[in-house]
């Protein structure tokens, strides 16, 4: 009867930024936007259109670069939009949309990363057997692993925690729909709710992340292998873009999730995730086009084009 007597919440507000300073805010983040768009559409259009970048290299580029045009959307233009309205009101479908489609790219890309790992570990380590184990079809079997797997965790995921009765407060401290701040509003005990996360979690996060640190602990311990410093300066440049976006992406993000009490209060959960939320998709193209000079030949080709 208690279940019953209770209100449950049809939406939520988001509180956003400080209305001070939301007209500069908007400016900036709209030409972040635009430009994260820009840059990512070029890289899949040189990869799809350059004959010479189909190798599963430059294909799981694609992949990322098509997922970080998803994974800004999911969140900039909702967050534009506050900027202009003084509604900052989601309904309750709208906020468990927003984060299931952030939850699902964001283990997308996690997985992606991982094989892009997988790749660069079986190029230098492997490369007389590299065209026959990373061919094309196994390519695209592992970034369509990437996004189903995505897909089918953050479903069980969000699922759960949307199944939780929420019926006090409906005020989100973020700039969207987030899962701690989501779950802090239930009125029921969370506990189980918060275990299912840190399961979630550690399949997204610190499995992916260890298959990157081993295929780089092999991939260091080849390197130092090659006599001649030629050979290893060029193998190491076929591996600084991924793990330059690695290092931005894993770091922005366990930043986070595992935040103090002192970064929470002073707002500094927002700032640390408009690093890897909307500053990491628009910095991806050019970690990628500018130390890799077949992506910037074949792309001033295409724009000449």
């Amino acid at each position: 009867m208690a279940k019953r007597n209770e209100t449950q919440v049809s939406g939520f507000i988001l509180l956003g930024f400080s209305a001070k300073y939301q007209p500069f805010l908007f400016a900036i983040f709209l030409i972040i936007y635009f430009f994260t768009l820009m840059g990512n559409t070029m890289i899949i259009l040189t990869v799809t259109l350059a004959p010479q970048l189909h190798s599963p290299m430059y294909l799981f580029l694609r992949s990322l670069s098509l997922t970080e045009i998803f994974y800004i959307s999911v969140t900039v233009p909702r967050m534009l939009k506050d900027f202009l309205h003084l509604d900052k009101g989601i309904s309750f479908i709208g906020c468990a949309a927003q984060l299931y489609f952030f939850c699902f790219l964001g283990t997308t890309e996690c997985f992606l990363l991982a094989f892009m790992a997988y790749d660069r570990f079986v190029a230098i380590c492997h490369p007389l057997h590299y065209m026959t184990i990373m061919t094309k079809t196994k390519c695209l079997e592992l970034s369509l692993g990437s996004w189903l797997s995505g897909m089918f965790l953050s479903l069980i995921q969000i699922t759960y925690v949307f199944s939780l009765p929420f019926c006090s407060s409906n005020i989100i401290d973020h700039f969207f729909c987030d899962i701690l701040p989501v779950v802090k509003l239930a009125c029921a005990d969370t506990f189980a709710n918060e275990i299912a996360i840190l399961i979630y979690s550690s399949l997204v996060i610190p499995l992916p992340f260890l298959l990157i640190l081993v295929s780089y602990v092999r991939i260091i311990n080849s390197i130092l292998k090659i006599s001649s410093a030629v050979g290893r300066k060029k193998a190491f440049s076929t591996c600084g873009s991924h793990l330059t976006s690695v290092t931005l992406f894993y770091g922005t993000a366990t930043i986070t999730y595992l935040k103090t009490k002192s970064i929470e209060t002073y707002g500094g959960a927002k700032v640390i995730s408009l690093l890897y939320i909307v500053f990491i998709p628009m910095l991806n193209p050019l970690i990628y086009s500018l130390r890799n000079s077949i992506i910037k030949n074949a792309m001033s080709k295409l724009i000449k084009r």
